[in-house]
């Protein structure tokens, strides 16, 4: 794009003082310009059917989506627009999701008004761009298998939750209370980033979480 342009902008997120805190900041910006700004992933796709952003800046956790599935919509879509998740998680398995699918930009909410200008300056001149506080996470856990992510017991409820095992049948056999098995559930819902049960087992075949 022309260097002497306003960057554009559509903000997607669902939460209305956030959204308008950012079309605040940036509108005193004549380096950037409010191309749209949308509260769902749906809102979001309707409206670039005719807008054309350079950078499109989304929540990660949408009502109707996530951040990362409107992420990969537009880029099968408009492969010219930048996608930038604007995000308060800071889980490394999380983020190690959502960069593998070749989004532009991580960046945390706690992020300066300047860092946040400089990050997307950085990015439409098509060098990404993560939040430090994110690469030194990612760092720390180089070289961390994705089992490790689980703890023993937590491995040995998700072998058996694939088992098809009832959480009274999991109680019974590793003499825990339901409500421990409860909470190792959804802490391994949690860890693995997953929603539904076919998405965690999916993931525990894909990581050979499952003996």
């Amino acid at each position: 794009m022309n260097a002497n342009l306003p960057i554009k902008l559509m903000l997607v997120d669902d939460h209305r003082i956030v959204l308008d805190g950012l079309k605040s900041m940036f509108d005193q910006d004549v380096n950037f310009k409010i191309e749209a700004t949308a509260g769902s992933a749906e809102e979001a796709m309707s409206l670039l059917q005719t807008k054309r952003p350079d950078i499109l800046l989304t929540d990660y956790r949408l009502p109707d989506a996530s951040g990362l599935d409107l992420c990969v919509w537009i880029k099968n879509k408009l492969p010219n627009t930048k996608r930038v998740i604007l995000s308060m998680h800071d889980e490394g398995a999380l983020v190690r999701q959502i960069l593998k699918e070749g989004v532009d930009g991580y960046i945390l909410k706690s992020v300066q008004q300047l860092e946040l200008k400089n990050a997307l300056h950085q990015i439409i001149r098509g060098m990404p761009y993560v939040s430090p506080e994110i690469t030194r996470l990612l760092l720390t856990e180089m070289g961390q298998q994705p089992e490790e992510l689980l703890t023993s017991r937590e491995r040995e409820v998700l072998n058996l939750i694939a088992k098809e095992y009832s959480n009274k049948q999991i109680a019974d056999k590793l003499f825990i209370s339901e409500r421990t098995v409860e909470t190792h559930r959804k802490n391994i819902f949690r860890k693995t980033n997953t929603t539904t049960l076919v998405g965690l087992i999916k993931y525990a075949f894909a990581n050979n979480l499952i003996q």
